[in-house]
């Protein structure tokens, strides 16, 4: 789509996202079900559809030389297509937080103060190449009572469009406003800039992708943002943790999948068990094809691991590249993680309860686990359904965000002729 005039364009999506989220706010659970329903069913119908949008696309994608992990990512799949609706029926099985109300209790003054979920309002997700992001975003929105604002990137702007389509029917097959979903059908990027200063009419942005988006996001928005900027995950094998089991998590941790925000990118391993555990662990990373990259005390234990540099124990690789460091007790671990993480996901692997104790309460990341790998961190696996993305921000969202994290709360007060002496 042309669009000759950016700003005019955006204010008047805003205009009308705002009006669709006092009518998304009342709306029945049921009725936003329907839609979800809807949605999911046009989906699978135009399955065709979107494999030729994606095409074109994937055709583009190439003809400008991107890189391979994008456009498998941009690639959509008739199982990914499936994937996609079955996770707006997810979304629809999931409970409405919306309206719910919480902590009740009578005041000495005889009046009842509680709480009350309520959605956000109007929501702004910007995010790249993936086009089920679409769907995902515009389902918990949805369910949520939220209005939303999607600005997918311009690779993936003619599945993002089909996908567009198929929101619009279902909003309009369950009686809501279309205009509650509204993909953004430019692929200039001064409508981020717009979209994030639009205060307004817009109450969050969530920015999902690479690091450089998110924070272009950070630097130009006014509106409060929801994001993770790079997710430097730990885990750190302690003294008295039971080998077998450490190997089991330090191993999925980096090599179930490379490309992700909760994959562990240093290993922390305390020196009383590194010489029985290392030499084990690493023989199978080395098998995996993951590079090491250690500090001098790792290094003398695996001849084959480099030598790593301060800049490793900083890096979020997303790759099969790996950080070694043993250290001298607890303390320092904890110290190591506060120095160089990144506040996403970080695990003990122990059996001291006492270790276990400190380390969820004094490790202050998002997702803290004690013998489990780091790649649980995920809404589907906390039982939110899908995620809208993770927070390391210390704001009512933190984590992975799911429906709860797309609503927030106000106090409710009951009285009956109370008044204040």
């Amino acid at each position: 789509m042309e669009v000759t005039d950016i700003k005019t364009y955006m204010q008047a999506l805003g205009r009308e996202a705002r009006a669709a989220s006092r009518l998304m706010a009342k709306a029945e659970t049921a009725t936003k079900n329907q839609a979800l329903t809807a949605i999911a069913t046009a989906i699978k119908r135009d399955k065709e559809k979107l494999l030729a949008a994606n095409a074109r696309d994937l055709d583009e994608a190439r003809a400008k030389g991107l890189e391979a992990a994008l456009i498998d990512r941009l690639t959509l799949t008739p199982k990914g297509i499936a994937s996609m609706a079955e996770g707006l029926l997810q979304i629809a099985a999931l409970a409405d937080p919306v309206g719910e109300v919480s902590g009740m209790n009578y005041r000495p003054s005889g009046i009842q103060v509680g709480k009350m979920r309520v959605p956000l309002g109007v929501v702004g997700i910007i995010y790249e190449a993936r086009p089920n992001v679409t769907a995902d975003a515009a389902g918990l929105c949805l369910k949520a009572g939220n209005a939303a604002i999607l600005r997918g990137g311009s690779e993936a702007i003619h599945a993002n469009q089909m996908i567009a389509n198929c929101v619009k029917e279902g909003l309009i097959n369950a009686g809501l406003p279309e205009t509650a979903v509204q993909v953004i059908a430019t692929t200039d990027r001064a409508a981020v800039g717009e979209l994030v200063t639009m205060k307004e009419f817009v109450d969050v942005i969530v920015p999902r992708g690479g690091k450089g988006l998110i924070e272009r996001v950070s630097n130009e928005a006014r509106v409060p943002v929801i994001k993770h900027l790079h997710g430097v995950c730990h885990v750190y094998i302690d003294k008295q943790a039971n080998l077998e089991k450490a190997i089991r998590i330090a191993e999925n941790a980096k090599c179930q999948r490379y490309g992700t925000c909760n994959t562990m990118e240093t290993l922390l391993v305390h020196e009383g068990i590194a010489s029985r555990l290392l030499p084990e662990l690493c023989r199978i990373y080395l098998e995996k094809g993951v590079t090491l990259r250690g500090d001098t005390a790792a290094c003398s234990l695996v001849a084959e691991m480099d030598k790593a540099t301060e800049e490793d124990w900083n890096t979020e690789y997303l790759a099969p590249i790996l950080s070694i460091r043993v250290v001298g007790d607890f303390d320092q671990a904890l110290e190591h993680i506060a120095t160089y993480g990144s506040q996403h996901t970080d695990a003990i692997v122990t059996e001291d309860y006492g270790c276990a104790r400190r380390f969820l309460r004094e490790v202050d990341s998002s997702s803290v686990m004690v013998n489990t790998s780091t790649r649980f961190a995920d809404g589907f696996e906390y039982g939110l359904g899908a995620e809208i993305g993770i927070s390391t921000d210390k704001i009512h969202a933190r984590g992975p965000v799911g429906l709860e994290g797309l609503t927030s709360q106000k106090y409710v007060v009951l009285g009956d002729g109370h008044i204040r002496q």
